[in-house]
């Protein structure tokens, strides 16, 4: 008894030592911090799903067995989000990692669930090609299904347009078949000698009963419609099949990390109520733009964000980068390598317009959040905008420029399009002139640089409960 204690002492010190060694303990403190609370907001009849990678499953499993109590687990889901290939070096010396997790769990046995169904998976469909190999005269899919009765019903036992009941009767009464009759779902044959069947078809199947294996759903792909270039961006159909399963019409959802707005932007089409959270504006400034391309009449808020130059300037003394991100988004600038922190060489971000209607020429965005501002900026602006051969060079500054400033960034003279005009080469807008409304004046902005979500079809999407 004694050696299988200490044996088991020396576990939970190496265990211990593992996961301090890993991070892995500041990461499961930082997680049940947020699960706590998480737990805490959920109705009893809601649901958490918490989508990971299997380095991580294992160690999240036993955390929300803790906070949700095991018997509210309901699934770990494995999702195939992509083929496997050799593609690394370290992955030709193992099989290849295909897989996420998705742990399900709820809050009580209340929990709305809504069985899922699938016509996404091959061997279904071949049965469904074998099976249902019939047409009708509408071009509907169906299979037939024998109408007579297993047991002996004298009372269903009669004759229908010529054609003979089995022995044992019909299955289904002479003002049941004369509807049926109605509606197509008959399938006579061309002998009377034969038996009158039923017409099942295709298109009133729900599909497959989706299970724990979901292998049907691709990740997005480098060329896919949907990619809006967030590194983790998941597959919409993804979490319409979550937010269906465990939410009705009306339902709200919460998203803690909602990072490009994938989830939100699945229950708004799916006419649910939400919350998206993140700490990044980046993903901010993309979930703003992702709604509003989707769904032109949805009504949102976004909390959180800076209001008027005083909230500025809280942020940037708070934060410089996610300052500038915000700047960005306020003039509609891609971030430089995609909002990344980093040596910039003066460049925070680009616009992109076409003087001609046709070249793609850009606007050097640079963004100051500081508090001391001076003429050494413009110059080092105008140097930049040559450096990338850019046409146009914007500063946006937190703080008003000073007359020198004004003097240098006119010095450096006008850009003329072949279109549009002419415009000041270098260009100075304060945070206060952009909540007056003021942005760059720049030609015509190329549209096609920006990764745009399809709208959705907004019937039903024109308010936001």
């Amino acid at each position: 008894m004694q050696s299988g204690n200490t044996d088991a002492a020396e576990m939970l010190r190496a265990m211990r030592s593992f996961l301090n060694e890993n991070d892995m303990m500041a990461y499961l403190t930082m997680m049940a911090v947020r699960l706590l609370e998480l737990h805490r907001v959920l109705k009893p009849t809601g649901s958490l799903y918490l989508h990971c990678d299997p380095t991580a499953s294992h160690y999240l499993k036993i955390l929300l067995d803790a906070v949700f109590g095991k018997t509210t687990f309901k699934n770990e889901i494995v999702w195939k989000r992509r083929y496997g290939t050799f593609s690394t070096v370290h992955e030709s010396t193992k099989f290849g990692a295909v897989t996420d997790s998705i742990l399900f769990y709820v809050k009580s046995e209340e929990a709305e669930f809504h069985p899922q169904y699938s016509f996404n998976d091959p061997e279904y469909m071949s049965y469904v090609e074998k099976t249902f190999k019939h047409f009708d005269e509408k071009g509907r899919r169906y299979r037939i299904a024998d109408l007579a009765n297993p047991a002996p019903r004298p009372n269903l036992i009669y004759e229908y347009k010529g054609y003979k009941p089995p022995a044992n009767g019909w299955a289904i009464s002479k003002e049941k078949m004369e509807l049926w009759d109605k509606e197509g779902r008959l399938h006579f044959p061309k002998s009377k000698d034969g038996r009158i069947q039923r017409r099942r078809f295709f298109e009133e199947l729900k599909g497959k009963p989706v299970q724990s294996l979901w292998d049907d759903i691709d990740m997005i792909s480098s060329q896919d419609r949907e990619r809006l270039g967030y590194p983790t961006q998941k597959p919409l159909a993804l979490l319409e099949r979550i937010i269906s399963a465990s939410s009705n019409e009306g339902d709200l959802v919460l998203d803690p990390f909602c990072g490009c707005g994938t989830t939100v932007h699945a229950a708004q089409k799916l006419n649910r109520r939400w919350i998206g959270i993140d700490v990044t504006h980046l993903a901010i400034s993309l979930v703003k733009r992702r709604l509003i391309d989707a769904f032109p009449q949805a009504k949102f808020d976004v909390a959180g964000v800076p209001k008027d130059a005083g909230g500025a300037a809280a942020l940037a003394n708070a934060d410089k980068h996610q300052f500038e991100l915000w700047a960005l988004s306020m003039v509609e600038a891609q971030p430089y390598k995609g909002g990344r922190k980093g040596a910039d060489g003066g460049v925070d971000g680009y616009l992109y317009f076409k003087p001609d209607g046709k070249v793609t020429e850009k606007a050097v965005v640079s963004i100051k959040g500081g508090g001391n501002v001076g003429v050494g900026m413009i110059r080092d602006l105008i140097a930049t905008v040559d450096r990338e051969k850019a046409k146009i060079g914007v500063l946006v500054s937190l703080e008003a420029p000073t007359a020198p400033m004004k003097k240098e960034a006119a010095s450096a003279g006008l850009y003329e399009s072949p279109m549009h005009g002419k415009f000041a080469k270098i260009q100075i807008l304060t945070v206060e002139e952009l909540f007056d409304g003021k942005r760059p004046h720049i030609p015509w902005v190329d549209p096609s640089v920006f990764k745009k979500a399809k709208r959705e079809n907004t019937e039903k999407q024109d308010k936001l409960l």
